[in-house]
């Protein structure tokens, strides 16, 4: 079953066809990949899924329901979270807060409730307390939960900006480029833990620059190249798929 789906995604800017005609499905409990070289419009789709970019045609699709037009929060509201190319984290705030932005109730809370700090509050924010240090222990940063962000190393920084997302409790996770600028060791940590959320039940949907990841995780790939898809499949029938390899090696 498609929990994500889009129907001819366009998106122009100006003259420049950045996305064209894109259709996609993201299956329920699946790890799907996006992959293309440089410039071929992959984080710009991200941006047209998550409300951060207007789309120019087509339709975006979560369980059946219409997100066109929706912005970024009524999006996360549905159980979409994301991560970013660049880091997004609050450098002066400590792991531990960081994530418990995360965990704050998308409903709100009344003003009175806030100011006369009432018991299903407090009880609220134990709450909160507890799961944003589940998943710092789930991510593997429980031992610096009272450190400044800023003074993580870059790799810990994506664990908790990818702590920060979980902790909205999406259904579907959205991560662009989590492997780029990775150590080695970092980069199998990051594979295993994006393999024990699809255990969790999560759906995964990433972009990635690192063909061993992707063909090592990945159980769907589509592939863009200037903006329109030119494969999908397998790892196995994309590795194989002669647009791919042009598109990634140049014709000869």
């Amino acid at each position: 079953m498609a929990l994500l789906e889009t129907k001819n995604l366009m998106k122009n800017f100006g003259g420049l066809k950045a996305v064209h005609d894109f259709s996609l499905q993201v299956e329920e409990g699946k790890i799907t990949s996006l992959i293309g070289p440089n410039g071929a419009g992959k984080t710009t789709v991200f941006n047209l899924l998550t409300g951060f970019l207007p789309l120019s045609g087509g339709e975006v699709r979560f369980r059946g329901k219409l997100l066109n037009g929706l912005n970024p929060y009524r999006i996360a509201q549905m159980k979409i979270a994301r991560t970013f190319q660049i880091i997004r984290i609050f450098p002066r705030m400590t792991v531990w807060d960081n994530v418990l932005v995360g965990c704050q109730n998308p409903k709100g809370e009344s003003t009175w409730g806030a100011l006369l700090q009432t018991r299903g509050i407090k009880r609220e924010e134990e709450k909160n307390r507890e799961r944003a240090l589940k998943l710092l222990e789930l991510v593997g940063l429980s031992q610096y939960r009272d450190q400044y962000a800023v003074n993580l190393g870059y790799g810990q920084q994506k664990l908790v900006e990818i702590a920060r997302a979980l902790a909205m409790n999406p259904e579907l996770l959205l991560l662009d480029e989590p492997m780029a600028g990775l150590s080695t060791d970092m980069t199998f940590l990051m594979m295993d833990l994006i393999r024990t959320l699809k255990k969790n039940g999560k759906t995964i949907f990433f972009i990635e620059h690192n063909m061993r990841v992707v063909m090592d995780i990945s159980e769907w790939i589509f592939v863009l190249s200037y903006g329109e898809e030119i494969a999908r499949g397998t790892p196995t029938e994309v590795q194989k798929n002669q647009r791919v390899i042009e598109a990634y090696l140049g014709s000869h």
